[in-house]
């Protein structure tokens, strides 16, 4: 059983910031890549930031020079800094990762979600 459990959304003005968390925790042998994602009413999914195991970062062009991904693999947590908040940003905000589970010499990867976090920004 794996579980990622989000944090910190809230309600905030426009220009402010908030710091998100996600922790994972369960049978983890490993954790692969680790995204953001987000959903406005309305509207589909779409990717905010990823961050691999190891390697460059990549953000969604509405978010660049705003936002920052990062994590602590010590701590199996992913974080996400969001500054200078728009109402637009206003959505729920989901954690993703590729986890590896372990059990005797078998491992398998796969895709999971955190329950999402709100974020609602005024003007």
């Amino acid at each position: 059983q794996v579980q990622l459990v989000e944090s910190g959304g809230g309600l905030v003005q426009a220009g402010g910031s908030l710091r998100l968390s996600c922790a994972a925790s369960g049978s983890i042998f490993r954790i692969n890549a680790m995204g953001w994602y987000r959903q406005a009413p309305g509207k589909q999914r779409e990717l905010v930031a990823a961050i691999p195991r190891g390697g460059s970062t990549n953000y969604a062009d509405s978010v660049k020079g705003r936002f920052t991904i990062s994590r602590d693999n010590a701590k199996n947590t992913l974080y996400l800094q969001m500054n200078s908040l728009k109402p637009e940003d206003t959505a729920v905000y989901y954690c993703a990762a590729s986890i590896t589970t372990r059990v005797g010499v078998l491992s398998e990867a796969h895709d999971y979600w955190g329950q999402g976090t709100q974020v609602t920004v005024s003007s």
